[in-house]
Protein backbone atom coordinates (compact mmCIF):
# COMPACT_ATOMS: atom_id res chain seq x y z
CA UNK A 1 0.00 0.00 0.00
CA UNK A 2 1.51 3.10 -1.11
CA UNK A 3 1.01 5.71 1.88
CA UNK A 4 1.02 9.49 1.92
CA UNK A 5 3.43 11.56 3.29
CA UNK A 6 2.52 14.46 5.64
CA UNK A 7 4.09 17.39 4.86
CA UNK A 8 2.74 21.31 4.67
CA UNK A 9 3.03 21.49 0.89
CA UNK A 10 0.29 18.30 1.23
CA UNK A 11 -3.21 17.58 2.47
CA UNK A 12 -3.62 17.99 6.14
CA UNK A 13 -3.49 14.97 8.51
CA UNK A 14 -6.50 16.05 9.59
CA UNK A 15 -8.27 16.07 6.30
CA UNK A 16 -6.40 12.71 5.04
CA UNK A 17 -7.83 11.02 8.49
CA UNK A 18 -11.21 12.81 8.07
CA UNK A 19 -11.49 11.30 4.26
CA UNK A 20 -10.46 7.67 5.62
CA UNK A 21 -12.63 7.61 8.62
CA UNK A 22 -15.72 8.59 6.94
CA UNK A 23 -14.84 6.06 3.94
CA UNK A 24 -14.54 3.19 6.69
CA UNK A 25 -17.75 3.83 8.30
CA UNK A 26 -19.70 4.48 4.82
CA UNK A 27 -18.20 0.86 3.75
CA UNK A 28 -18.72 -0.65 7.20
CA UNK A 29 -22.55 0.66 6.63
CA UNK A 30 -22.30 -1.43 3.43
CA UNK A 31 -21.33 -4.33 4.86
CA UNK A 32 -24.45 -4.20 7.02
CA UNK A 33 -26.39 -3.44 4.11
CA UNK A 34 -25.18 -6.27 2.31
CA UNK A 35 -25.46 -8.32 4.85
CA UNK A 36 -29.29 -8.32 4.36
CA UNK A 37 -28.99 -9.10 0.64
CA UNK A 38 -27.42 -12.51 1.97
CA UNK A 39 -28.47 -15.69 -0.58
CA UNK A 40 -31.82 -17.73 0.75
CA UNK A 41 -32.08 -21.03 0.12
CA UNK A 42 -35.72 -20.21 -0.61
CA UNK A 43 -34.79 -18.01 -3.63
CA UNK A 44 -32.56 -21.03 -5.14
CA UNK A 45 -33.78 -24.24 -4.57
CA UNK A 46 -35.86 -24.25 -7.58
CA UNK A 47 -32.25 -24.36 -9.83
CA UNK A 48 -30.96 -26.69 -7.57
CA UNK A 49 -28.22 -26.58 -5.06
CA UNK A 50 -25.25 -26.07 -6.95
CA UNK A 51 -26.84 -22.72 -7.78
CA UNK A 52 -27.31 -21.87 -4.12
CA UNK A 53 -23.59 -22.06 -3.30
CA UNK A 54 -22.51 -19.90 -6.24
CA UNK A 55 -24.90 -17.37 -5.45
CA UNK A 56 -22.90 -17.63 -1.93
CA UNK A 57 -19.53 -17.58 -3.01
CA UNK A 58 -20.89 -15.00 -5.24
CA UNK A 59 -22.02 -12.92 -1.96
CA UNK A 60 -18.79 -14.00 0.11
CA UNK A 61 -16.76 -12.45 -2.72
CA UNK A 62 -18.59 -9.30 -2.92
CA UNK A 63 -18.30 -8.66 0.70
CA UNK A 64 -14.86 -9.77 1.34
CA UNK A 65 -13.96 -7.19 -1.83
CA UNK A 66 -15.90 -4.52 0.56
CA UNK A 67 -13.84 -5.62 3.47
CA UNK A 68 -10.55 -5.67 1.83
CA UNK A 69 -10.97 -1.69 0.90
CA UNK A 70 -12.06 -0.92 4.54
CA UNK A 71 -8.91 -2.30 5.95
CA UNK A 72 -7.29 -0.14 3.59
CA UNK A 73 -8.86 3.10 5.42
CA UNK A 74 -8.12 1.71 8.21
CA UNK A 75 -4.79 1.10 7.72
CA UNK A 76 -4.40 4.48 5.67
CA UNK A 77 -6.13 6.29 8.87
CA UNK A 78 -3.70 4.62 11.07
CA UNK A 79 -0.43 5.58 8.99
CA UNK A 80 -1.51 8.93 9.34
CA UNK A 81 -1.38 8.92 13.27
CA UNK A 82 1.73 7.57 12.78
CA UNK A 83 3.40 9.86 10.47
CA UNK A 84 5.13 13.07 11.97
Amino acid sequence: MTLPTIHRNGTSREALQEGYRAAYSILGDALRVLAETAPNGRDYYPQGDAMLRQAEAEYRARATAIQHVRDDMLALFEACEEEG
